[in-house]
Order: C-alpha cells, then structure tokens, then sequence
C-alpha cells in the first residue's frame, strides 16, 4: 500500500477544490506589501524638525521597531539625537506624504540619491503644506494634521550585516497623541474613526470594509 504523504494530500485537496491554486517565483524589487505610512519626526543639528516619509514599521507592546535606509538624514539624526515623533497621517493625507517623497534633508545629496530623483529641502513641513507642534516630552515637532502622534526615545539601533543599507531602530513610547475623534472611552482608539494610510506595492490605499475583530478588540 502506497503511504500517502503530507503534499500527496495537499494536491488532491486542490484537485478537488473548484480552482487550483497556483503560485509562480518572482523576485519582486520591493516588498512593501501593505504597510502604515508613517512621518518621522527627527532632530536636524540646527534644532529644526526634519520629516521622513516611512513604510516600515511594527509595534510590540511600547516598542516600535522602525526600518530606514542609512544614506537618509533620519539615520544621521536618530544617530546624533536619540528622539524621534511618529506621525501617523490617514489615508486623506497621501498627496502631502507623497510631496515629500522626492525630497532629503542631506546636504549634499548623496550620489544614489541624486540619480534617483532626489533634491534637498530645508524645511518640509512648508514643502508638504503640513503644520508644525511642539512635543510634550521629546525635542523634534509633532506634525498637527496627523491624527496619531506618538513620541519615542531611542533604545537601540542595528545595521544588518545581509543588508548594509538599512538601520533597525528600536524606541520606547514615552507620549501618545490623539485627535479628539477617535478617542473612544478611556485611552482607547475607536478603529471606525481611524483610518490609516497603507502602503500596497508603492501605491497608497486606505482601509476597506471591517472583516472582523480579534477576541481580545474589547480588552
């Protein structure tokens, strides 16, 4: 008797569903699949405020775990200056995200990011029509439109070794921000008001229809 194996049974479950399910290996030159934009609040050496359009991020608790590219002046920044502000804008707000997308605060702009399209700008909160606000507890500015703004201290920061390119920073919240909107009882965020802005692929989405909720949304 032939032992029937583990993708044995897998090929007849799809033999039998209504459509085969097929996958193909590609090698994708990004992998933003479906992230939260956030602006990044940092410190320029000057004492202004300097804004960082980003799409890698994830919480644990108080923890954020941000990823950056090294040649960018948020990595200088964080580098000299361990505080930081992440605005969360919503999905309204992706043509003032996106103003800032060709623009870095390094001077002279580094060659990768000349050829890319990169220019330098000074102050990009005029460049993106967005409002500065003094933080509670950190020194670089809130950013007023957005309806999170969460300040943050530097814990820890690591460069990949697989890839030199990028930085994984560590912060700890130390201060939480909220449009009076979405707050919904005590210190909890209604999700029917909050309406992120999603990275897809290079492209800006917003959150569609709710599919459900976790056992736990009420805690």
């Amino acid at each position: 008797m032939k032992k029937i194996t583990k993708q044995d049974f897998a090929i007849e479950q799809l033999s039998e569903s209504s459509e085969v399910i097929q996958h193909e290996m590609l090698n994708p030159s990004i992998l933003y699949y479906g992230t939260p934009v956030l602006l990044l609040s940092t410190l320029n050496e000057e004492g202004s405020t300097n804004l960082s359009p980003l799409s890698s991020s994830w919480a644990l608790g108080d923890c954020l775990v941000l990823g950056l590219g090294v040649q960018g002046k948020a990595y200088e920044n964080l580098s000299r200056h361990p505080e930081c502000v992440i605005n969360l804008p919503d999905a309204t707000m992706w043509k003032q995200v996106e103003a800032l997308g060709r623009y870095t605060g390094v001077t002279p702009v580094p060659e990768e990011k000349r050829q890319m399209g990169y220019t330098f700008c000074q102050d990009k909160f005029i460049a993106a029509g967005l409002t500065s606000q003094a933080s509670v507890q950190v020194a670089p500015d809130k950013i007023a439109e957005c309806p999170l703004q969460i300040e943050a201290a530097v814990q820890h920061i690591r460069i990949p070794e697989h890839t030199p390119f990028m930085a994984i920073v560590e912060v700890k919240v130390v201060k939480v921000h909220a449009h009076t909107r979405l707050i919904s009882g005590l210190n909890k965020i209604n999700p029917e008001e909050w309406h992120p802005l999603i990275y897809n692929f290079r492209h800006y989405y917003g959150l569609g229809e709710r599919q459900g909720e976790n056992f736990r949304a009420e805690n």
